[in-house]
């Protein structure tokens, strides 16, 4: 990278931007109102389905919670370990890391620079693609760590992390929520924002660094 590249990361970023940005906390803040990612089953015994829901912070389950101790009880028959909180502890780190991502998002609308928007921009999608592949590792543990001694034997799979999956006579469908969505909107908003200055708002920079060089002459 040249200097003059380096030069442009320091600069202060567009006062519309900065506005955007501000805005795009919103979004991000909305995920803890709405799950992240929700789960449906449905076989001929269950015509009406059985559905969690997976918060940052909270596991729920359609039927004022009792499809997900249906669904432990159907798992457990397969040597499937239970569907909890606790066995989905290590995505704790997730509402910390949103609370991160909107503190960090306000302080670079407040004071940053390009560079800033940029460590945002990595940041942030580190935060999405890790939580997605955290989740993803789960449902392998769960479909592939069977207890031997279940009366129903099956072979070990891979649960759908998006989209259908027929495992037995049961139909599994698995979607993000609309806390996700939340957080893609807010991803892709800083995204959207590191692109234009890194293109237009370069280019602005330089047209401008070029009328003051002509005023000068």
């Amino acid at each position: 990278m040249t200097p003059k590249f380096h030069a442009f990361l320091d600069k202060p970023l567009f006062d519309r931007a900065r506005l955007v940005l501000a805005l795009l906390v919103v979004p991000l803040l909305l995920t803890f109102t709405a799950p992240l990612w929700r789960i449906d089953l449905s076989a001929p015994q269950y015509p009406e389905g059985l559905s969690m829901q997976i918060w940052s912070y909270k596991l729920e389950g359609g039927g004022d919670g009792q499809h997900i101790q249906e669904i432990n009880t159907l798992n457990h028959y397969i040597g499937m370990h239970a569907i909890d909180r606790a066995a989905l502890s290590d995505l704790d780190w997730l509402p910390f890391a949103v609370g991160a991502l909107a503190l960090l998002a306000l302080r670079v609308a407040a004071l940053g620079s390009v560079r800033s928007l940029l460590d945002l921009t990595v940041l942030t999608a580190y935060v999405s693609l890790f939580g997605l592949g955290r989740f993803a590792y789960k449902l392998y543990v769960f479909g592939h760590d069977l207890s031997p001694t279940a009366p129903v034997k099956v072979e070990p799979f891979m649960p759908a992390l998006l989209g259908t999956k027929q495992i037995a006579n049961f139909t599994t469908a698995s979607y993000p929520g609309l806390g996700s969505l939340y957080l893609g909107l807010f991803a892709t908003g800083v995204v959207a924002l590191t692109v234009w200055h890194l293109f237009v708002g370069r280019l602005r920079a330089s047209r401008l660094s070029a009328s003051l060089l002509f005023l000068q002459a």
